[in-house]
């Protein structure tokens, strides 16, 4: 998959300052206040900044963690993870595979199948909810 590229002003431009500080910044969003955290809307989750397929609903669950929680990726190669040793510990980040956008982190706690927490900020996704 071909990278997406913008610079600072063209991000700036596209996403609101919230989304910017999160998404290009590696910022979080406060707990229990995204949009998304307590959502039962059937859909895939995008890329705010670049529309790529991210998350489906249905690996969603409520973790009690204060965001969005899925238990996997939409499909294979969606995000990219990579290291991360900021606040003091060591986490894995994970990353919009199309843009390099951060979306949050990923953690071994989650639910069978597959054991993983994708815990995700809501300003860094959008719902395109399943036509019913």
């Amino acid at each position: 998959m071909e990278k997406l590229k913008k610079t600072d002003d063209e991000w700036r431009q596209q996403l609101s300052a919230e989304q910017f500080d999160v998404c290009r910044n590696k910022g979080t969003e406060r707990p229990f206040t995204g949009e998304y955290e307590d959502s039962k809307v059937a859909g895939v989750y995008v890329c705010v900044c670049c529309g790529h397929p991210l998350f489906s609903s249905a690996t969603k669950f409520d973790s009690g963690t204060g965001w969005p929680s899925f238990w996997k990726p939409v499909q294979d190669g969606a995000v990219d993870e990579k290291s991360d040793f900021g606040m003091f510990m060591k986490r894995t980040e994970v990353l919009c595979a199309r843009c390099d956008s951060h979306l949050g982190h990923v953690f071994d706690d989650g639910p069978e199948p597959s054991g993983l927490r994708y815990c995700i900020n809501s300003v860094s996704l959008k719902l395109d909810p399943e036509e019913g």
